[in-house]
């Protein structure tokens, strides 16, 4: 599912304070320039990134030059990315609970390992399971859709809109499908940058301050809190993920898709999403233009 490129036109370039991105004099080749990252080591402890595109049948190299701010929230991010979820800490248990509780408000919950857990699209009585191929993270992003955009979120959860199909996607192990895809579409565990999507995406961790709704694992878990961007993570992944989320329905209703062609679907939702995040106008998350759909 490799990014696509613009081999005969011309690609967006965010447009940015020139001290932000210094051009790279590092000679791109024209056979593979699309894949080169510029730099030794030195550029990736310094937390520059450098990749380069072509424009109108030329290579252009970007490089971004990491504030400290940028560098604290990818790093977050990343330790986010490395956890797995494990089912004997209390604060994934209680993070579990939550999601229940966020999905179903009015039904009492039997048991972290339930029958009950398959009503929200889990393969089985024991979610955890269906953890491993993207860590806790995945659950995360399901809770922060669940609290954050409850109606868009109980309308994917009910299948509420268009014609469905009758073999439809399960809800959550699509959510944990989604999570990955877009942690290979950011490639942020590569130590070097070879996507100008994750160049991008990068860019959009120093957005303004903003509040979004949060479970605490530490405190009870029914709290919301209002928590500033600037003062704890940032949410422009999980956004990210709730915008993914209904471009995949979306393409799924399109597409009038069955279960077999979930890949399909998925793959061009990575796309999409590819495409919009290098739209000019697009500094933000919520600037794309398929962030309506979640309002």
């Amino acid at each position: 599912m490799g990014m696509e490129r613009n081999h005969g036109g011309c690609m967006a370039v965010r447009s940015l304070p020139p001290p932000s991105i210094p051009k790279c004099s590092h000679p791109a080749s024209a056979a593979n320039a699309d894949d080169q990252t510029c730099g030794s080591p030195r550029w990736i402890e310094k937390g520059l990134s450098c990749v380069c595109m072509k424009r109108k049948g030329t290579y252009e190299r970007i490089c971004i030059n990491l504030t400290p701010l940028q560098e604290q929230r990818l790093q977050r991010l990343k330790h986010r990315m490395n956890v797995y979820f494990d089912a004997s800490r209390r604060e994934h248990q209680e993070a579990l609970r939550a999601l229940w509780y966020a999905t179903y408000p009015n039904k009492e919950l039997s048991g972290l390992i339930s029958d009950q857990w398959k009503e929200m699209g889990w393969q089985g009585r024991d979610p955890s399971t269906d953890f491993r191929g993207a860590g806790f993270i995945s659950l995360e992003n399901l809770l922060f859709f669940a609290k954050t955009f409850c109606n868009s979120f109980q309308r994917l959860l009910n299948k509420q809109c268009g014609k469905r199909a009758t073999w439809e996607y399960p809800f959550a192990v699509a959510g944990v499908n989604i999570t990955f895809m877009i942690m290979q579409m950011l490639d942020l565990q590569s130590t070097k940058a070879r996507t100008f999507v994750r160049a991008v995406f990068i860019q959009m961790l120093s957005g303004e301050a903003s509040t979004y709704p949060r479970y605490s694992v530490r405190s009870c878990v029914s709290r919301v809190l209002m928590i500033r961007r600037d003062a704890e993570d940032e949410w422009a992944f999980d956004l990210l993920y709730c915008v993914a989320f209904m471009v995949m329905d979306k393409q799924w209703l399109e597409r009038n898709a069955s279960y077999m062609e979930f890949n399909e679907v998925l793959k061009s939702t990575r796309a999409q999403l590819e495409r919009e995040l290098l739209m000019d106008d697009v500094m933000r998350i919520e600037d794309m233009p398929s962030y309506s759909l979640l309002l």
